[in-house]
């Protein structure tokens, strides 16, 4: 059941489908996308509303595969003019985990609306295709840099509703990566074969932690670690922590910098056997 809810989120918020242009009678939602949020260029890529229930949190973070994952519509949109209404309803949007606009209960609910912008991209076998380009932030709608957005706003749902959504801020940066230290180190490498194929810049990413002593040994050799990760700023592999872990830290949170120090300090424990850990992260494309 896990991976069916994970599936039904995924078409709802990424997939286009062939939809019926005409508008139905029923409830809408009108979604402006101001010039200030998304400049003066035609707005291409998928529309997304998220509709929660939830007491805490951005409605836009709220969406997952779990059974508490608040409610999100979704809708293909090529072209639109910058402050011109994007009207989504049960014609053209498709939800989750509710799948009909209509079938949503009626009641109050804090409503959030993205827009998840798409980019042209030229590739090398001459086929053009719009795809929404990563910022690093590993294929996020809810968190990628510069998505238009409004900001979380109270409304009332009803059959007959027609709520109106303005959004005229974007996204901001993502935390920026823990600054390098004597042991990680932040890597980022252009790759020819991929900037080739995609028509422009595109960069690979790794986390590297350097054994005691590498510095000042520089042609050294050493055993390697690949680890696998997806687009995490710092390294997620164990988890790193060069300072004991403050008293105050509660729960989970607290077992987490407890085990991350513990294996600081077996990393550099006198007398180990020298290791090299690599900890790659997917292609990005050029911001």
């Amino acid at each position: 059941m896990r991976h069916a809810a994970l599936f039904c989120a995924f078409f709802a918020t990424s997939f286009a489908f062939a939809a019926p242009v005409k508008h139905t009678a029923g409830p809408r939602i009108e979604i402006t996308v101001t010039p200030a949020a998304a400049g003066s260029a035609p707005l291409t890529g998928r529309v997304l509303v998220a509709i929660s229930k939830a007491a805490t949190g951005e409605p836009r973070n709220l969406i997952d595969e779990s059974y508490e994952s608040q409610q999100v519509f979704g809708m293909d949109v090529t072209g639109a003019a910058p402050g011109t209404p994007i009207v989504l309803d049960d014609a053209s949007a498709y939800g989750y985990p509710i799948r009909h606009l209509a079938d949503l209960p009626a009641g109050e609910y804090t409503v959030q609306a993205v827009f998840n912008r798409y980019e042209e991209f030229h590739l090398a076998n001459g086929k053009a295709v719009l795809l929404p380009p990563d910022k690093g932030e590993g294929q996020h709608w809810n968190t990628k840099l510069g998505n238009p957005m409004s900001k979380p706003v109270k409304l009332t749902f009803a059959k007959d509703a027609a709520l109106t959504i303005t959004a005229d801020t974007t996204i901001p940066e993502p935390p920026t990566p823990a600054p390098d230290t004597k042991y990680i180190r932040h890597v980022r490498i252009r790759s020819e074969l991929l900037s080739k194929f995609w028509g422009r810049e595109m960069f690979v990413s790794a986390i590297v932690l350097l054994p005691e002593g590498f510095d000042s040994h520089p042609d050294a050799h050493y055993p390697t670690v690949v680890y696998q990760d997806h687009f995490h700023p710092n390294f997620s592999a164990i988890g790193w922590r060069e300072t004991p872990p403050p008293a105050d830290l509660q729960g989970r949170e607290a077992s987490r910098a407890k085990w991350q120090y513990a294996f600081y300090q077996a990393w550099t424990l006198p007398g180990r056997g020298p290791l090299y850990g690599h900890q790659c992260l997917h292609a990005l494309w050029s911001l």
